[in-house]
């Protein structure tokens, strides 16, 4: 499963992505590590000990993408898996948010990993299957407040993952979804306000959240396991992640109490 394959990890260059590579190169993965940031992209590879290939581009550029996968699928002659978990956060009421914070979120949250995802997905078909993993959020399960395009955006990516597991187990492809809540991870610092500006600061839940070590680890035990949904998450989000299946009335009384009790001032949001 991991030794000698390749895995093309987004968003590789820190959070998540980059405790994934490592945990999987630990495993003897050779890695595909993509992003933005070509500079932390290169530190992660030195901090891994098999083969990685630095490949940076921008999610959103859809014209570059045969390139990058022709470039991608040239470096070992094959892509064993990909994980798509590059993303970028909210923190606004939606009847605060400007459209080109949804516009931003969907493109880079969710078009881009379905471009990428069908742009190789053929070839891993044709080559006998493989692995895709999909980091959502439980913010993708329970409509989390304030967040209302990254919800829709990590819903989609949910969806759109089952779909393909359906259409191609009987392939050779194997698919995780992951729905990560609070990951200790500069994704609320990163996050987008109702203005489309950077938002600067962390949250305490996400300071206190899971170590992104330790969330790589579980997902590479999930992988190991042959799981096919984790959610990696803890307390609350787990409980409500779990709600939202078991009884999305409680759930969504749970959700419009914490608005009313100022969950909203509490982040900065208002």
């Amino acid at each position: 499963m991991f030794e000698g394959k390749i895995w093309w990890i987004t968003g590789a260059s820190s959070g998540i992505g980059a405790a994934l590579a490592e945990a999987l190169s630990a495993k003897g993965a050779k890695l595909i590590l993509s992003g933005r940031n070509e500079a932390a992209l290169a530190e992660v590879k030195a901090r891994c000990n098999s083969d990685a290939l630095v490949l940076p581009f921008e999610a959103t550029d859809l014209a570059a993408l045969p390139r990058i996968v022709e470039q991608a699928w040239a470096w070992g002659g094959r892509v064993d898996a990909l994980v798509n978990n590059a993303g970028i956060s909210q923190r606004s009421l939606a009847v605060d948010t400007a459209w080109e914070v949804y516009r931003r979120i969907i493109d880079v949250d969710l078009m881009a990993p379905i471009a990428l995802t069908q742009a190789v997905l053929p070839r891993m078909v044709a080559a006998g299957g493989g692995h895709l993993v999909a980091i959502s959020s439980v913010a993708g399960i329970v409509g989390a407040p304030l967040r209302a395009a990254y919800s829709a955006a990590k819903a989609g990516i949910l969806a759109y993952h089952d779909s393909v597991r359906a259409e191609t187990t009987h392939q050779g492809m194997k698919v995780l979804v992951v729905a990560p809540g609070s990951v200790q991870t500069n994704v609320s610092k990163n996050a987008l306000d109702g203005a489309a500006n950077v938002r600067g600061f962390s949250d305490t839940a996400i300071d206190n959240g899971i170590p992104a070590d330790v969330a790589a680890s579980r997902i590479v035990e999930a992988l190991e396991s042959g799981q096919r949904e984790l959610i990696l998450a803890e307390g609350m989000e787990l409980q409500g992640a779990l709600l939202r299946r078991a009884n999305p009335d409680q759930l969504f009384d749970v959700m419009a109490g914490l608005m009313a009790s100022g969950y909203a001032k509490k982040l900065g949001a208002e």
